[in-house]
C-alpha cells in the first residue's frame, strides 16, 4: 500500500512539474473552453469559483457512486482504474476552467481558492472524523477505519492543492 502511495505523490509531483505542458496540450480551441468563454456570467470570478466548486462536488460524488457500484461486482483491482480516470476527469476539467478564463491575477487566484475550497471543506471533514473516530462497541479495531480515513485526508488536500495550481496559478498563454 505504501508502493501506491509513493506512485501517487510522484504522479502528483510530476503533473505539477509539467502542469503546463499539460495544459497546452488540450488546445485553444477546445469547445467547452469556448462555450465557458462566451458565457457572461462566467466571467464573474464568484460564479465562476461556484461553478468550479459545484463541478468538483460532481466529479467526487460520481466517482463515489462507482465505488459503490464496484462494491457489487467482484473484480480486483478495478478501483484504481476508476481513480485514475478521476484524475484525469478532473485535470481535464481544471485545465478547461484555465483556458476559459479571461480575467485579472488576483481574479484567477480567487476563482481557484473558491472551487478548489470543495476539496479543503472534506478535508477539514475528513480530519474532524478522524479526530472524533471511536470504536462502535468496546474492543473493537479502529486501525482501518483510522487508514481509510488517513487516506482521505491525503487524497482531498493533495486534489486541493492540484486544483488550486491548475485554477488559480496557472497563466493561460496567449
Amino acid at each position: 500500500m505504501s508502493v501506491l502511495l509513493f506512485i501517487g505523490i510522484f504522479g502528483v509531483l510530476l503533473v505539477l512539474l509539467f502542469k503546463n505542458p499539460i495544459i497546452n496540450t488540450l488546445g485553444e480551441n477546445s469547445k467547452m473552453a469556448h462555450k465557458l468563454q462566451t458565457a457572461n456570467w462566467y466571467q464573474n470570478h464568484w460564479l465562476a469559483g461556484i461553478f468550479l466548486f459545484g463541478m468538483n462536488a460532481v466529479l467526487f460524488f460520481a466517482t463515489l457512486c462507482v465505488f459503490y457500484l464496484l462494491i457489487l461486482l467482484m473484480i480486483p483491482f478495478i478501483h484504481i482504474l476508476v481513480m485514475v480516470f478521476a484524475v484525469f476527469g478532473s485535470i481535464f476539467l481544471w485545465i478547461i476552467v484555465n483556458k476559459a478564463w479571461q480575467g485579472t491575477k488576483r481574479n484567477r487566484l480567487k476563482l481557484g481558492a473558491i472551487g478548489s475550497s470543495f476539496y479543503l471543506i472534506l478535508t477539514f471533514l475528513f480530519v474532524g472524523w478522524f479526530v472524533t473516530l471511536e470504536p462502535s462497541y468496546p474492543g473493537e479495531d479502529t486501525f482501518m477505519k483510522a487508514i481509510g480515513l488517513l487516506f482521505a485526508i491525503i487524497v482531498t488536500s493533495v486534489e486541493c492543492i492540484t486544483c488550486f495550481v491548475f485554477t488559480g496559478l496557472s497563466k493561460r498563454k496567449v
